[in-house]
């Protein structure tokens, strides 16, 4: 039993991490593949059920409160409309996007909830994006970056790290970029939603 539990361990904690700060330890995760560490699938699973329960965390603990917790915010509804707007005119591909888009994702979640996208068909999308988000990750790190990277001398887990790093550079400056538009556009709507992440009920 204990040998089982602490093979099961690293995967557990693949979707605790994935859950609270996804891309990091989930690169991690892809190098420890490439280095024949870590069954693939397993890391796979676990990418995956955690990236989904860690954005549905938020549209679900906003689902039904945000009318009640925007009262207090009387300009937050009239700065939040484009948005709003954007997500009922394409509910599928928001919640698609919400895995890819890391400095957005909150935000995103929760214009899903406001404007009440059913929770089966948020769930589902969601789920199908954060495999779609892992097995990309994966790929990329775990398979093709050594194998590219090995004619220069980079095979196996320095190559996956090589592509890790270079990937979550790339997830960083998206975010950079994503928070700058947010706050440009809409400063107010950025801060309180923040704000309500932060002292959900």
């Amino acid at each position: 039993m204990l040998t089982t539990a602490s093979a099961v361990l690293p995967y557990a904690a693949i979707l605790a991490a994935a859950i609270v700060k996804g891309e990091i330890a989930y690169i991690a995760a892809a190098a420890l593949v490439a280095k024949g560490q870590l069954n693939p699938l397993g890391v796979l699973v676990a990418g995956t059920l955690g990236a989904a329960m860690g954005d549905q965390a938020y549209f679900y603990v906003f689902r039904g409160r945000l009318p009640r917790w925007a009262a207090r915010y009387p300009a937050l509804e009239r700065k939040a409309a484009p948005l709003l707007g954007r997500v009922r005119r394409h509910e599928a591909f928001m919640v698609l996007l919400i895995r890819f888009a890391p400095g957005f994702r909150i935000a995103l979640a929760a214009a899903c909830a406001w404007v009440n996208v059913a929770p089966l068909k948020f769930s589902l999308l969601n789920l199908l994006s954060a495999s779609a988000w892992a097995t990309l990750l994966l790929v990329l790190v775990g398979w093709c970056g050594p194998t590219y990277l090995a004619r220069y001398g980079l095979g196996g887990w320095k190559g996956a790290l090589v592509v890790g790093l270079v990937v979550l550079g790339l997830f960083r400056v998206l975010a950079w970029f994503e928070r700058r538009a947010m706050e440009r556009s809409d400063p107010l709507l950025n801060k309180s939603i923040s704000t309500l992440a932060r002292n959900r009920q």
